[in-house]
């Protein structure tokens, strides 16, 4: 009895989590229409503490993702005057959306060892293992699907564009394309101090598709005969509209 008294009081004695994130959303959920061209997410909160405020700074890093998927890469070269595909790499899993925003740099605000912990920047959410012995230099089709991707502004680095005021609010806003694949989007929120993360707060945004864009996406997987039959029926009369449209313009 005695021992179990001594656990107890030396449990109670153990400091709680001093800083954790309390978080809101403008918006959890993203609905993708025939006429959707992009989003934009506002994400705020504060720090809740259970103790004064350090001297040491604190840090914020935002990392929202989206659905998983492996990727085909393809290494082209020219050959004869024509380009011509000569090596292909599988990335077992790649984000299909990633986005990251940070109070400053983030090789400043969050060490590598976290880094390798948590997989915050864009290399490390990108997974490729076992890679074939015959495909040389494998690093190098990662680093494609990163600067294409990068280029497309489906992968985004935002250094520095979360605003933290006195070490306890915090905003940032994170710009969604309008090529979202649809799915559930993790959402976390890591507060670090001297690039070591002391807090992690995780959330998800829903996207899906609505209206047109859904009944449009069952039909293609339920009945893709019905599918393929509609969409050349509407090529035809879209064919056939703009001809008959030329020939009275000609006719004028």
């Amino acid at each position: 009895m005695r021992r179990l008294m001594i656990l107890l009081f030396l449990v109670l004695a153990l400091p709680a989590t001093s800083e954790e994130v309390v978080l809101g959303l403008s918006k959890d959920k993203v609905a993708i229409t025939a006429t959707f061209d992009g989003s934009e997410i506002l994400v705020f909160g504060a720090v809740k503490r259970e103790a004064p405020i350090s001297e040491e700074p604190l840090d914020v890093i935002v990392a929202i993702a989206g659905p998983t998927e492996p990727v085909v890469v393809r290494r082209k070269e020219k050959r004869f005057g024509i380009w011509v595909n000569t090596e292909s790499l599988e990335v077992d899993e790649a984000p299909s959306f990633y986005a990251i925003a940070t109070t400053g740099p983030l090789d400043q605000v969050l060490s590598n060892v976290e880094d390798l912990r948590h997989k915050v920047t864009i290399p490390r959410a990108i997974r490729s293992v076992g890679a074939p012995r015959s495909v040389a230099d494998a690093q190098s089709f990662t680093d494609a699907i990163i600067r294409i991707r990068s280029g497309n502004g489906i992968y985004a680095l935002q250094e520095g564009s979360v605003a933290l005021d006195e070490q306890t609010l915090f905003r940032t806003s994170i710009k969604l394309p309008s090529n979202l694949t649809e799915g559930i989007y993790p959402t976390r929120i890591f507060l670090t101090r001297r690039g070591k993360v002391v807090s992690l707060f995780e959330t998800t945004i829903d996207v899906q598709k609505v209206g047109l864009e859904r009944w449009l996406y069952n039909l293609s997987r339920e009945m893709p005969l019905v599918y393929g039959l509609m969409s050349l029926a509407i090529a035809i009369a879209a064919g056939w509209g703009a001809s008959a449209a030329f020939q009275v313009l000609r006719q004028r």
